[in-house]
């Protein structure tokens, strides 16, 4: 059972982490030579603007410090233990943590956590963990975490299990360490975020917690909010004003293989086709826009599961680059728990709508379990029969009306 799980069961629910947010403060004298080499920022945790929480991490720069295992060692508690631990006496780092991550002269060490409830379990600690290493290291620093009952910490049982979440790996018995050039932190902070997500979103109930027919059952997905139907029709928008201006810029051109653009990110049988197939492509964009306008869509051929494909993927780098664009597209809009769900959203779209990814789209091919687990633009290039029949209507009672024109003669 996760941390947040054994919350619930003992009567405790997990907390909305939407509600909180973080203050950084660093400060000291302008022209403090110490301050180049050790940084000590303290961040506060608020809920809704009254404290909850706080966070101690250090900076610590080898190649800017003067004597930096000196320097930690006066700062006393954790700070001394770590440059006992990770430096030898004459400065350097020892062979041990030099193996181990690839630029130890670049440091964060956590040493201080304090939550109250019910902010106090790993997953929200380590979800402002991920928050604090994005804003103050870059991709060559040596995270560095307290185990539990590591002498001069404060909080390291916490710390210990973010880190762990994080995927740091044990070092010593006092230290977990995370090396930020190899990857694995991408991946892992997005698993943290994705299960925070579905706990601000779902009441506290994260899908890890629930079997795949429990989970749809909790969501109790109908429709797309109008916040999302918003920003996938901005999304699909955008797509199809590509699409027509490529169609524009290339006439019947044929493409070669890894041409950019909206065109030449779809699969390779489609490179070759003439302006007449990229027009039908640019109106099945245009007609999902008209689909989502009235607040419901659902994907009537191979075209257009492709298109909400490349759609929902568009609408999920605005949501999560495009703090501006995003708020034009939901402006006036209410909002819901439920919005920019991504996974629901591909569920819904694809699976609870009655268009099978397996048997409609892929054609019977083995082995795919879901959208979030295969590429379809690199299946469909695979597998997928003509593409004029990218178009042709999975239900012959459901196609659009053939006479309907285009958008651009």
């Amino acid at each position: 059972m996760t941390d947040h799980a054994a919350t619930a069961a003992a009567g405790r629910a997990p907390a909305d982490p939407e509600r909180l947010a973080l203050e950084f403060h660093h400060g000291g004298r302008l022209m403090d030579p110490t301050l180049a080499g050790v940084q000590i920022w303290r961040v506060r945790i608020t809920a809704d603007g009254e404290p909850v929480g706080s966070l101690q991490a250090t900076r610590g720069l080898w190649w800017t410090a003067i004597r930096l295992r000196e320097r930690l060692i006066d700062e006393g508690a954790f700070l001394a233990e770590v440059a006992q631990q990770l430096l030898d006496p004459d400065g350097s780092f020892t062979a041990a943590f030099t193996e181990l991550v690839k630029r130890p002269e670049h440091m964060l060490i956590f040493d201080r956590c304090e939550m109250v409830p019910p902010w106090d379990d790993a997953l929200t600690v380590a979800g402002v963990v991920t928050a604090v290493i994005d804003r103050l290291t870059d991709s060559s620093f040596a995270v560095v975490f307290p185990r539990a009952g590591a002498p001069g910490s404060v909080g390291a049982r916490l710390l210990e299990q973010a880190g762990t979440l994080l995927t740091a790996v044990g070092f010593t018995d006092g230290l977990l360490v995370l090396d930020t050039s190899t990857g694995a932190l991408t991946s892992a902070a997005i698993r943290v975020r994705d299960h925070l997500v579905d706990r601000a979103r779902h009441g506290g109930v994260d899908r890890d917690d629930l079997d795949e027919e429990d989970w749809f059952e909790n969501q109790e997905y109908q429709a797309l909010t109008p916040r999302t139907a918003g920003l996938l029709r901005l999304a699909v928008e955008q797509l199809s004003q590509e699409a027509w201006q490529e169609i524009a810029a290339l006439g019947d051109e044929a493409l070669p293989r890894g041409a950019g653009g909206l065109f030449g990110s779809l699969p390779l049988v489609i490179l070759r086709q003439e302006s007449g197939w990229r027009r039908q492509m640019a109106r099945v964009f245009d007609d999902l826009a008209a689909d989502l306008a009235d607040g419901e869509v659902v994907p009537l051929c191979r075209g257009e599961v492709m298109a909400l494909d490349l759609g929902i993927r568009r609408a999920q780098n605005i949501h999560r680059n495009r703090p501006g664009l995003l708020a034009q597209a939901v402006e006036g809009l209410p909002a819901e728990a439920r919005d920019f769900d991504w996974y629901a959203c591909f569920d819904l779209l694809f699976a609870g709508r009655g268009v099978s990814m397996l048997d409609d789209v892929l054609d019977g091919i083995d082995g795919i379990d879901g959208i979030e687990d295969s590429d379809i633009d690199q299946v469909m290039g695979t597998v997928d029969p003509a593409p004029l029949d990218w178009f042709s209507p999975f239900d012959d009672d459901r196609a659009r009306d053939p006479d309907r024109g285009f958008r651009h003669p």
